[in-house]
C-alpha cells in the first residue's frame, strides 16, 4: 500500500481524498505518508456499516481503491464512488482467486504468478479485469521473494491501470471469458502448517517454501519436540525406492536426508518451537534412524 500511495501522489491529476487502513493491523508508514499529505486516516471496524458509508459520501469519490485491505466491500459501499472500487490482488485472476494465493501458487508448484487489477463486484475477486502480469517463479523464490515482488509489482500495476482509467483506454474483460470458473484458494489456519512426510519430494519442497518466513515454517514433530523447517533442497539423482517417510536416512555438515513417499530431501534450516515460541534457527543434526512426524501421537 505504501508505494503505491506514493505513485499515486506523484501524479498531479490524481487527488487521494482519504486512506482507511486494515483496522486490526494500521500500518504506521501508510499512516504517516498521509499524515505528512494532509490527507485524512480514516479508520473503522467495519466498512459496510451505515455509519462508515455516510461518511465517505462528503468525499464525492471517482474512484475506490482496494489494495491487501482484509475487509470484503459489499454492494452499499461498491456504488458510493462515481466509477465504483479496483482492487490489486495477486493471483491470476480467474485463477488463486481468495487468500493467500502467494502461498498456494509455490505449494501447487507454479512456473509464474500473477497480479491482476480489477473492478470490484460483489463475488470474491469475480470482477472484470483491468490488466493482468505474470511473473516468472525461479527454483529459488520462497513466499518471502514472492512478497517482496510482488509489493513491488501490484503498486506499478495498479497505478498504471488507474492511468488507463483516467485516460479511458483500459481493458475490461469478463472473467469467464479467461475461463468458466477458475478457482478459489482458502485462507490457510493454524494446523495448516503441518507438514505431511507422505508426499513426493518435490511437494514437500514446494511446501516448505511456501510458508518459511515470513510464514510460520513447516511444522514436524521430532521425539515429541514441534520444529519449524525454514529450508529445504531436492536431492540431484535421489534414487525412488520404498521406505518410512519421515526417517531420516543421511547427514553431513549442511544438514540431513529425510526420507519422502518417493526418494529423498535435504533440509538444511530448522527452528526449534517451545512453548509456541521460536528460538534461533540452526542446521539440523538428528541422528540415522529418527523420524519425524505429523503430531505427537504419530507411531
Amino acid at each position: 500500500g505504501q508505494l503505491a500511495l506514493k505513485k499515486i501522489l506523484s501524479n498531479s491529476s490524481f487527488k487521494i481524498k482519504f486512506v482507511t487502513p486494515r483496522y486490526d493491523s494500521q500500518d504506521p508508514i501508510l499512516k504517516k505518508i498521509a499524515i505528512d499529505n494532509s490527507i485524512p486516516f480514516l479508520t473503522h471496524q467495519n466498512v459496510n456499516s451505515k455509519e462508515y458509508v455516510d461518511l465517505i459520501k462528503k468525499f464525492k469519490l471517482d474512484i475506490g481503491i482496494s489494495m491487501s485491505f482484509n475487509q470484503i466491500i459489499k454492494h452499499d459501499l461498491i456504488n458510493q464512488p462515481n466509477y465504483g472500487f479496483i482492487n490489486c490482488h495477486a493471483g491470476a485472476l480467474p485463477f488463486y482467486r481468495g487468500r493467500n494465493p502467494l502461498n498456494w501458487v509455490l505449494i501447487n508448484g507454479e512456473k509464474n504468478f500473477g497480479i491482476t487489477v480489477h473492478h470490484i463486484d460483489e463475488g470474491i475477486d469475480t470482477g472484470d479485469i483491468i490488466l493482468q502480469k505474470l511473473f516468472k517463479i525461479d527454483a529459488n523464490d520462497n513466499y518471502k521473494t514472492l512478497l517482496d515482488k510482488s509489493s513491488k509489482e501490484c503498486a506499478s500495476i495498479l497505478y498504471e491501470a488507474l492511468v488507463k482509467i483516467y485516460q479511458g483506454t483500459a481493458d475490461r474483460i469478463n472473467q469467464k471469458k479467461i475461463h468458466p470458473m477458475g478457482f478459489y484458494c482458502s485462507t490457510r489456519v493454524k494446523g495448516d502448517e503441518i507438514l505431511n512426510w507422505k508426499q513426493s519430494s518435490i511437494s514437500i519442497y514446494n511446501f516448505i517454501r511456501a510458508i518459511s518466513d515470513p510464514g510460520p515454517g513447516a511444522r514436524t514433530y521430532v521425539n515429541g519436540n514441534e520444529i519449524s523447517i525454514q529450508n529445504s533442497e531436492l536431492v540431484k539423482d535421489s534414487p525412488s525406492y520404498i521406505g518410512i517417510p519421515g526417517e531420516v536416512v543421511g547427514i553431513d555438515e549442511f544438514g540431513i536426508i529425510v526420507k519422502t513417499m518417493d526418494s529423498t530431501i535435504k533440509i538444511t534450516k530448522v527452528i526449534p518451537i517451545i512453548d509456541d515460541k521460536t528460538l534461533k534457527s540452526e542446521v539440523p543434526s538428528f541422528a540415522i534412524g529418527t523420524r519425524m512426524k505429523s503430531n505427537t501421537n504419530e507411531k
